[in-house]
C-alpha cells in the first residue's frame, strides 16, 4: 500500500497496517532484542578482556588474529554445511541454540569456576621467558575462558545480528512492505543499543546482595545477571521466531519449496573465488577491511587510555557503556532523520565519504593529544581546565563514538546500496563472504599490525606514532575504495533498466534492498 494510506504524521512515524501488527509487532521485538544482545556483549567483552588479571588492551590485537578470525571461518563454514543440507528455519534453530547453550555453560560452569581453570602458573612461566610485547598473547591463553566470551560475543554479531535476522527479515517481507518496514526496524535496532548502554550502567553500579544465589562480590553478580539478561533475550526470540513460523507469518512451505526448487550452493573457497572475479565487489570488499583496520587501529589505543584512567571492570563498563549511549542514540537519530535523505540529495559517493572524512579530522585530534610535545599539552589542559589523560580518553571517546555512529547509519546503508544493481547469486555469494568474513580480515589485519608494533616497542603507548601513521593509510585508502565503487555504482545504476511489472524474482530483491535504505 502506499504511504497515501495514512496520514502525514503515522506515514512518517509508523507506516504499519493494524491487520499487520500481528506479523510486523514480534519482528520488530526479535530486532530490537537480537540487537540488543549485540550491543549488550559488544560492551561488556572488552571489559572482561582487558580488566582481566594481568591483562590489558594489548591483548585485543592478539585475540582477533589467534582466536576470532579461527572462529568467523569455523562458524561461516558451520553456517554454509548447515545451509547446504538443511532449510534457512532450521539453520536458525540450531545456530541460535548454539550461542544460547555456550552462555549457559560460560556462566554456571565456567564463569565460576574460572580460578581454577586458568593456567596462571604456566603463564606466569611464559611472561618471564617471552618478550614483553607478548603480554597480550599470553594474556588470552591465561584467561582462556574469558577469551571464549570475547569470540562468541563478537560472532553474535555477525551470526546471528547480520546473516541469520537479516536473511529471515529479506525472506518473509514482500517488496512493498519492506519499503515500509525496514526503517522501523533499523531505528529499532539502534534504540536497542540505548537501552543495553543504559541497563548496563545500572548493573556497574549494583552493590553486593548476599542473598542472591550467585557472584562472591558485586561484579561477579552483576556480570552473571548480565549474561542471564542475554541468555533470555535469546530464548524470547527464539520463541518469537517460532510463533511467526507456527502462525504462518515468518517460513511458509511455499517460500521453503522455491528456496528448494532454486538453490544457491554455499562455500568459503566459492563465495571468495566470486568475489575475486569482480572488480565491484572487490572494492566492496576493500571498503569493509580498510574500515574495520581503521575502527580497529583507533580503538585499541583509546580503550589503554580508558583502562588507565578507569582500571576496574565495573567502573571501565560503566564509562564504555556511557559512550555506546550517545553513539547508539545519535545512530537511531541519523537514520530517522538524516541518512535517507541526505543519501537521496548528495548520491551515493558524497555520503560515503562523510564517515572517513570525519575519521580523519577527529583522528587527527585524538593523536595530536598523544603525540604533542608534552608542554604543549600542559597548556591545552590548563586552559580548559582537565588533565592529559582526560583530555586523550575524551577526544579518543569522540572519535570512537562518531566513527560508529556513523557507521551503523552511514557507512552501513552506502555499502548495502552498493549491492542492489547485482544479481542475486552476487548479492548472496558477495555479502557471505564480505560481510562474514572481510570484517574480520580488517580486524586481523590491523590487530597483525598491532603485534609487529608490540613486540618491536613493547607497549601500546611507544607505538602510537606508528600506529597514527597507519591509521592515515588505511583511512586514504578507504577514501581511494570510496571514490572508485562509486563510480561503478553510478554507471550500474545508470545502466539498470527499470523493473517492469510483474518483477521477476531478481527485480523484487532488488526494490527489496533499496526500501531498506531508503527508509532508513
Amino acid at each position: 500500500m502506499s504511504n497515501k494510506a495514512f496520514g502525514t504524521i503515522r506515514a512518517f512515524l509508523w507506516p504499519v497496517h493494524r491487520e499487520e501488527h500481528r506479523k510486523f509487532i514480534p519482528m520488530l521485538i526479535i530486532s530490537f532484542l537480537v540487537c540488543f544482545n549485540y550491543y549488550l556483549l559488544k560492551i561488556i567483552k572488552d571489559g572482561v578482556i582487558i580488566t582481566a588479571p594481568n591483562s590489558g588492551a594489548e591483548a585485543l590485537p592478539y585475540i582477533k588474529v589467534w582466536a576470532i578470525m579461527p572462529a568467523a571461518f569455523l562458524m561461516m563454514f558451520l553456517f554454509t554445511r548447515l545451509s547446504n543440507f538443511f532449510n534457512r528455519r532450521s539453520v536458525f534453530y540450531a545456530m541460535i541454540w548454539l550461542y544460547i547453550a555456550y552462555f549457559v555453560v560460560f556462566t554456571f560452569v565456567l564463569y565460576p569456576n574460572r580460578d581454577s581453570l586458568h593456567p596462571d602458573a604456566f603463564a606466569d612461566y611464559l611472561q618471564a621467558h617471552l618478550p614483553t610485547g607478548c603480554k597480550g598473547l599470553i594474556a588470552i591463553f591465561r584467561n582462556w575462558t574469558f577469551t571464549t566470551f570475547y569470540v562468541m560475543a563478537e560472532m553474535w554479531s555477525t551470526m546471528i545480528m547480520t546473516v541469520l535476522f537479516w536473511g529471515f527479515a529479506n525472506d518473509v517481507t514482500s517488496v512493498k512492505d519492506a519499503k515500509r518496514f525496514y526503517g522501523l526496524l533499523c531505528v529499532g535496532t539502534s534504540l536497542s543499543g540505548v537501552v543495553a548502554s543504559f541497563l548496563i550502567k545500572k548493573l556497574s553500579a549494583h552493590t553486593f546482595n548476599p542473598s542472591l544465589p550467585f557472584g562472591n562480590n558485586s561484579w561477579d553478580q552483576s556480570f552473571t545477571l548480565m549474561n542471564l539478561i542475554v541468555i533470555g533475550a535469546g530464548l524470547v526470540s527464539m520463541g518469537l521466531y517460532w510463533w511467526l513460523n507456527r502462525q504462518g507469518l515468518g517460513y511458509t512451505e511455499e517460500i521453503l519449496k522455491a528456496q528448494r526448487e532454486s538453490p544457491i550452493k554455499m562455500g568459503l573457497r566459492k563465495n571468495f573465488a566470486y568475489v575475486a572475479k569482480s572488480k565491484y565487489l572487490i572494492f566492496i570488499a576493500i571498503l569493509v577491511v580498510t574500515y574495520n583496520i581503521v575502527i580497529n587501529l583507533a580503538e585499541v589505543v583509546w580503550k589503554d587510555q580508558v583502562k588507565q584512567l578507569y582500571p576496574t571492570t565495573a567502573d571501565f563498563n560503566s564509562y564504555m557503556a556511557g559512550i555506546n549511549f550517545w553513539t547508539a542514540l545519535l545512530a537511531a537519530l541519523i537514520s530517522l532523520f538524516i541518512s535517507g535523505n541526505l543519501i537521496r540529495a548528495l548520491g551515493w559517493t558524497k555520503s560515503a565519504l562523510i564517515a572517513p572524512i570525519l575519521t580523519l579530522v577527529t583522528g587527527a585530534l585524538f593523536f595530536a593529544a598523544l603525540l604533542l610535545p608534552k608542554e604543549t599539552i600542559m597548556t591545552i589542559c590548563g586552559a580548559i581546565g582537565t588533565t592529559p589523560l582526560i583530555l586523550a580518553a575524551s577526544l579518543g571517546s569522540l572519535q570512537n563514538g562518531l566513527l560508529r555512529g556513523t557507521k551503523y547509519s552511514l557507512v552501513d546503508q552506502t555499502k548495502e546500496l552498493a549491492f542492489v544493481p547485482l544479481s542475486q547469486e552476487s548479492k548472496l555469494k558477495g555479502k557471505a563472504a564480505i560481510d562474514g568474513l572481510g570484517s574480520r580480515l580488517g580486524k586481523s589485519g590491523g590487530s597483525l599490525m598491532y603485534q609487529a608494533l608490540l613486540i618491536i616497542f613493547g607497549s601500546i603507548v611507544g607505538s602510537i606514532h606508528v600506529v597514527a601513521f597507519l591509521l592515515l593509510f588505511a583511512v586514504i585508502g578507504w577514501i581511494f575504495a570510496v571514490k572508485v565503487l562509486g563510480k561503478q555504482f553510478n554507471q550500474l545504476t545508470a545502466e539498470q533498466p527499470p523493473a517492469q511489472e510483474p518483477a521477476p524474482a531478481d527485480s523484487q530483491e532488488t526494490e527489496k534492498a533499496e526500501a531498506a535504505l531508503t527508509t532508513s
